[in-house]
């Protein structure tokens, strides 16, 4: 169990400025739109900032998204908390939810005027292929950090065919996967501290 420590992932958990906070999730909000929105908080929270590893955001990733509500919003109220508290909680929420909720009243208004003209239905389409874009470009990302075992492949690409292929529940699927995948990996520690 005792293993040595990568230097290179201690990142010190600082005490971040709510000004700090509120700018970065402002701008996450602002600039995200039709998903994606993981990718661009990886690259303003580990790669820009370096407030967190790679290991701490793939940890607060999963919390996130295990979590009832939208990932993006459990994310930045995560993220926030643990980098100041109850404070930086409410700053990130701020942040990430004020630029959608204006884009939202925005865009619904001008779609109301322009609905009909099939300009701006193509603008929509290409919006959501550049949502799915950035949303693959965070999976790959994540894919090449995790390490490669079968028995978590597996498991993931076993969730991927039945909620993605066979339309499963998604939520039946996880609940089914939470377990193996506790098990897998209690599995795979004991494996590597038996030698």
């Amino acid at each position: 169990m005792d293993q040595p420590v990568d230097k290179s992932e201690i990142a010190e958990l600082q005490r971040v400025r709510a000004l700090d906070l509120l700018t970065s999730f402002l701008r996450l909000g602002a600039s995200s739109f039709g998903g994606g929105m993981t990718g661009w908080t990886h690259r303003e929270i580990v790669e820009r900032r370096r407030w967190l590893t790679d290991n701490e955001f793939l940890q607060t990733l999963t919390i996130a998204q295990i979590m009832p509500g939208a990932n993006p919003v459990n994310l930045a109220v995560y993220i926030g908390l643990k980098l100041a508290g109850l404070r930086g909680a409410t700053v990130a929420l701020f942040g990430m939810v004020l630029p959608a909720f204006v884009a939202i009243l925005v865009l619904s208004l001008a779609y109301q005027q322009l609905r009909s003209y099939p300009e701006a239905q193509a603008v929509l389409r290409g919006l959501a292929c550049v949502g799915i874009a950035s949303s693959l470009s965070m999976g790959i990302k994540t894919a090449r950090r995790l390490k490669a075992h079968v028995v978590p492949i597996g498991i993931a690409v076993s969730v991927f065919l039945t909620v993605g292929v066979l339309r499963w529940p998604l939520v039946l699927v996880v609940v089914g996967a939470i377990p193996l995948s506790v098990a897998a990996t209690f599995w795979l520690e004991r494996r590597k501290i038996r030698g």
